[in-house]
């Protein structure tokens, strides 16, 4: 039975290293586009940034600040859209307005987001109101759509970047996994494998080939063609979607639009996790939703975590024989996969040897997520509760501390906010 287990848990790695779309791989990374390479277009669409932000006023300046200073050679503008911030936000916004050049101030709108439907999630329906004052002002005829949080710092080019990599490659959607926070240790400890893992359940490669079922996003940085946008029914199509950021990618190349996911070179987040508990709650927030509320999908993925990552582990140390060479074997694969996030991360390689531990934690919080979602909490995040009782879309206001949120950015299904 040992070697069995040994024999699956190999043929499981052999799979995910050379046929499951090199997800281990350091790439795709989308570099900055050169002054040259920048003069090669001639004719830049009108690019319209719309910027969700709730509770963000340790961020919101540099962020700002960071999107008016960009190189883009075509019209573009800026909208921040404040959705029921109680910590200053929009306030922060207006003064820093005041001080800026006039060409940037004309640039820069704020906009207070109207009172939230039922069934509508708070970061989409602010979407949904920047897109639709933009709309309101613009033609729209040509343009794009740049979604992107209000942690996120962007290089002068990235704007740029995105847009030649869209006309270029004649993308309908351009999104990129933005550079982690990695400086305490629980973050190095920790969040190199958040995107591993990630990668791991949607390879790249995959989501960026057309003909692939896998579609995916990183809603930290999200470049939509306003066509694209209007095809699938605009943000309302997804209003009441728990995972924006896959959901929109999945609506896109469904109708037969062309995807790309990469890695940043060019935004980084601002956000610290310098708590387990923050990166736990970070985690468990939708870890469950990816699952589909589905104690099956659990099951299945306590067994594959059980021989990808344990099995191994636990073979080299405590079996002997046939059994221990191949386990090890195994070992040294599943750890070495791990190298190419590391070094993109610029940490010590030394972290692959509790890779398994590693694992063990991300596995302890998507039961965690589920414990929360059937002891009625369901996810919470910036204050709003979702949960999933009655069976019918809601969102609640909730005064949860911080030990009650529930986290993770994953899912491939279209999954509902429930009350």
């Amino acid at each position: 039975m040992m070697l069995v287990l040994a024999g699956v848990s190999f043929a499981i790695w052999i799979g995910l290293i050379f046929f499951h779309g090199r997800f281990w791989s350091r790439g795709p990374i989308l570099y900055p586009l050169s002054r040259e390479e920048q003069k090669k277009q001639d004719c830049w669409p009108e690019l319209h940034v719309i910027v969700p932000a709730r509770d963000e006023a340790e961020t919101i300046e540099n962020v700002i600040l960071s999107l008016l200073n960009q190189d883009y050679a075509g019209r573009y503008d800026v909208t921040l859209v404040n959705d029921g911030s109680t910590d200053g936000t929009g306030t922060l916004v207006r003064k820093l307005r005041e001080t800026l050049s006039e060409d940037q101030r004309e640039k820069l709108q704020i906009v207070d987001a109207s009172f939230r439907p039922d069934g509508w999630s708070g970061k989409l329906w602010a979407l949904s109101q920047g897109i639709t004052k933009v709309t309101q002002q613009r033609s729209m005829k040509n343009s794009f759509f740049f979604f992107t949080d209000a942690d996120i710092f962007h290089e002068p080019t990235h704007l740029s970047s995105l847009v030649n990599k869209a006309l270029r490659d004649n993308l309908n959607l351009v999104s990129e996994m933005v550079k982690l926070r990695c400086e305490s240790f629980f973050e190095k400890a920790l969040i190199p494998a958040f995107i591993f893992f990630f990668c791991m359940l949607y390879p790249f490669s995959r989501v960026n080939k057309a003909s692939s079922t896998v579609a995916a996003g990183a809603g930290g940085t999200v470049l939509i063609r306003k066509e694209a946008l209007d095809r699938i029914g605009g943000i309302a199509a997804l209003k009441d979607a728990l995972i924006d950021d896959v959901t929109l990618a999945s609506l896109v190349k469904r109708n037969c639009g062309k995807i790309y996911l990469g890695h940043s070179s060019q935004a980084v987040s601002l956000r610290p996790y310098e708590s387990v508990e923050s990166i736990w709650n970070m985690i468990t927030r939708s870890a469950y939703v990816q699952l589909n509320y589905s104690l099956v999908w659990l099951m299945v993925t306590i067994i594959l975590m059980t021989l990808i990552w344990f099995t191994p582990f636990l073979q080299v140390v405590f079996s002997q024989g046939r059994v221990q060479q191949l386990a090890f074997i195994t070992y040294m694969m599943s750890i070495l996969s791990f190298v190419p996030t590391l070094s993109r991360f610029q940490i010590s390689y030394l972290w692959i040897l509790v890779l398994p531990f590693i694992a063990l934690f991300y596995l302890f919080a998507t039961i965690g997520s589920a414990i929360n979602y059937y002891r009625g909490k369901g996810m919470v995040w910036k204050g709003r509760a979702y949960t999933d009782n009655s069976g019918t879309a809601h969102e609640q206001e909730t005064g949860m501390g911080l030990g009650d949120l529930v986290s993770v950015r994953n899912g491939h299904k279209n999954a509902k906010q429930k009350d």
